[in-house]
């Protein structure tokens, strides 16, 4: 297919070499002279518009940083709704606004012009590997169209829902990384007020139970109701541990106290 890459940056790069090796025909935005030495000498086609890049693009690719780009080359004067034909397609990449994918979505429309919120979770070596997880938002049969394209560098793609629903999950994603960062910010305190090294933590937390990742039992049980059923009774009887000898040793359980307080295994929970 033809396929136009507005942003082919930390992660748009390696999407274009991907589907470059996939066999398809990839033009790149490139405004400078040397990123269209770099885009040649990859055997990309290089533009330097926005305009230039969607000509004749089956597939346009939005890779840029942050939902105001996304608003700025998707709905501009001069930008990629403007530029892709009817019968085009539209993949943001971009993790962003449920409401801007849908207002491009809106403007798109109105052309003949399908758009699908597709967020990444992954990293540019995942991508590079073909194996970056998609979460896309938007009707099935333009999901069905657009596939030869996103799997040439995702897997697995998730339909999450029409338009918006990818920014959802990833959103909901995300929040839940950087918590699980916070939490374990916070383990490493408790550790040290209850006289442990972070070397000694970090191996055996990595090597316990706190170093799997929790949303994979999660999964596997099919519910948290059914998690709790399983392994409930453990947890609650080990919370209500930790939080005797934290009290008894004058350690403050800080964000972990609040999180358990509310949580389903904490003490008394069935």
């Amino acid at each position: 297919m033809r396929v136009g890459i507005v942003g082919a940056g930390r992660m748009g790069w390696p999407m274009a070499t991907r589907l470059r090796e996939a066999g398809h025909e990839v033009g790149v935005l490139a405004r400078t002279e040397a990123a269209s030495v770099r885009a040649r000498s990859a055997g990309l086609r290089a533009a330097s518009t926005i305009a230039e890049t969607c000509r004749d693009a089956q597939v346009v690719l939005v890779c840029v940083f942050t939902d105001a780009q996304v608003r700025e080359t998707c709905l501009g004067a001069d930008g990629i709704v403007a530029a892709v034909g009817a019968g085009g397609y539209v993949v943001i990449h971009t993790t962003g606004s449920p409401i801007t994918a849908q207002e491009v979505a809106d403007a798109a429309g109105r052309r003949g012009i399908a758009v699908l919120d597709v967020p990444v979770s992954g990293r540019p070596a995942d991508v590079a590997a073909g194996s970056v997880t998609l979460f896309a938002g938007g009707d099935e049969e333009s999901l069905a169209a657009v596939r030869p394209v996103l799997g040439a560098y995702g897997s697995p793609i998730i339909h999450a829902g029409p338009v918006g629903y990818g920014q959802r999950v990833k959103l909901v994603n995300n929040a839940l990384f950087a918590a699980n960062i916070g939490l374990a910010a916070e383990a490493m305190r408790l550790g040290n007020a209850l006289g442990v090294s972070d070397g000694v933590l970090l191996e055996a937390l990595a090597n316990g139970s706190a170093g799997r990742p929790a949303i994979g039992l999660l999964a596997g049980a099919g519910s948290v109701a059914q998690l709790v059923t399983l392994v409930g009774e453990f947890l609650a009887k080990d919370v209500a541990t930790v939080r005797a000898v934290a009290d008894r040793l004058g350690a403050d359980l800080g964000l972990l106290g609040d999180v358990l307080s509310g949580h389903t295994f904490a003490e008394g929970a069935p």
